[in-house]
């Protein structure tokens, strides 16, 4: 495990900011245009355009800070991103459950994507900060993500994410009734006096749950790869940036990669054991790259080769 480094450059927050506003600004404008009508193929060129996005801040790392630091922040952005597939289906459930509108649907995300942003930050700080103050917590963060892990691999299919179940949800009906019709993009809606909840606002409140036991999982992930705290947030925020355009292509081809799941269940026991190991048997940044990005492009291949036989 690399030593905690906070060398990173002035240059380089600002220059981060400044993009990262820039790419929710153009984000929002282009799927906001579409009212949530995106095709396959225009959801892929925006996923492109977020990966390179992310390719070239990474160069950008590389010119500055040098290329251990480029490939911690690959490392971390990959390794986040690949875990954000999983949430992207969640989201699909819980926009099934609400019956979100198509036009609704990247407002909700919208918000979703800010309060990730927000949020994500103030987890990376303590866990930072806890690893830096205790060691001993690199190994309880190894062992949450083995115990992911194998919950993940083992999970059946009633055990999935039910919104219905949310804490969230339960906590929101406490302080406001739910109506179960939509008001155009209100969050809330006064009837006879009485302020209401939409179903829009219900289901906003649950993606920023979901997000939130994730990041229990995604973040002590990146801290496996580095603990410099811009380039495990950084990483983090890029993946996050991108994944309106993600929900809209997955949402179209959700079940062509079956065995996607597994791999990343697989990861998440690399760098579980990563971080239990990280004393005794480091492991070099550019190894565990290949290993992550191996996994998945196997994932992936063994969906297309060996479909699993419909019902």
């Amino acid at each position: 495990m690399e030593p905690i480094s906070t060398t990173v450059s002035a240059t380089l927050w600002v220059a981060f900011w400044i993009v990262v506003i820039a790419a929710l600004f153009v984000d929002l404008t282009v799927l906001n245009k579409h009212h949530g009508k995106v095709s396959m193929k225009e959801a892929a060129v925006m996923v492109g355009a977020w990966i390179s996005l992310a390719v070239l801040f990474g160069g950008a790392i590389w010119l500055l800070e040098g290329p251990h630091h480029a490939l911690e922040f690959y490392t971390g952005y990959i390794l986040e991103y690949s875990l954000s597939v999983d949430n992207m289906f969640v989201f699909i459930l819980i926009f099934g459950y609400f019956a979100i509108p198509q036009a609704l649907q990247p407002k909700a995300l919208l918000w979703g994507v800010l309060g990730a942003v927000l949020l994500r930050f103030a987890f990376i700080f303590l866990g930072v900060k806890l690893i830096s103050l205790f060691s001993w917590t690199i190994y309880a963060f190894g062992a949450l993500l083995i115990f992911t892990a194998l919950k993940m691999l083992f999970q059946k299919e009633d055990d999935k994410f039910d919104p219905q179940k949310s804490t969230a949800l339960k906590v929101l009906q406490k302080f406001f009734p739910l109506k179960t019709d939509y008001h155009g993009e209100n969050f809330f809606v006064v009837e006879n006096a009485k302020r209401f909840a939409t179903p829009l606002l219900a289901a906003v409140v649950v993606i920023e749950m979901s997000d939130l036991i994730f990041a229990v999982d995604s973040i002590p992930a990146v801290l496996s790869i580095t603990q410099d705290t811009f380039l495990v947030y950084s990483s983090n925020i890029f993946a996050i940036i991108g994944l309106r355009s993600l929900y809209f292509l997955l949402s179209g081809m959700a079940n062509k990669f079956p065995y996607l799941k597994y791999g990343i269940s697989v990861i998440l026991l690399f760098v579980g054991a990563k971080m239990l190991l990280s004393h005794t048997l480091p492991v070099p940044i550019a190894v565990s790259l290949g290993v992550i990005v191996g996994i998945l492009a196997l994932s992936i291949l063994a969906s297309k080769i060996f479909p699993p036989k419909t019902a």
